[in-house]
């Protein structure tokens, strides 16, 4: 209700309108039917993203099986993944991946902690924008 959807919908302005391009979240401890929280919301209103129809959802190895590409924040997330789907190596990576950071968990900790984590989600889509697609 946090990250997730933050780079969720980041990433589908950024490149979901392409061919062939489908981007989805979920999380390992999903509030499975809630909302996004209200400070993702608005931060992404503020950059003209619509977040108020998202609706979390867990993660399961069926849609791991489904992706290309699974974006993570934390490295114990990635260990998670991929241990959850063992032939999912490779495919799994950390948003930080190229600037060795992990995106701190804001739920509950107000406007600030949300602004670092989306100020970090949309530095790691940067780095995988430019060594993935050549930028966008």
């Amino acid at each position: 209700v946090c990250r997730s959807p933050m780079a969720e919908g980041l990433l589908r302005a950024r490149i979901g309108s392409r061919p062939g391009v489908t981007v989805e979240s979920a999380g390992l401890a999903a509030l499975v039917g809630n909302g996004a929280e209200p400070e993702a919301v608005e931060l992404l209103a503020e950059r003209g993203i619509d977040l108020t129809g998202h609706r979390a959802r867990q993660l399961n190895s069926s849609l791991v099986r489904a992706f290309d590409l699974v974006l993570v924040m934390e490295a114990g997330h990635q260990r998670a993944v991929e241990s959850m789907v063992l032939e999912a190596r490779g495919r799994v990576h950390r948003i930080g991946r190229w600037g060795d950071f992990d995106v701190p968990d804001p739920y509950r900790k107000g406007r600030a902690s949300f602004e670092e984590a989306l100020t970090l989600i949309e530095r790691g889509i940067g780095d995988f924008e430019r060594k993935f697609w050549g930028g966008v």
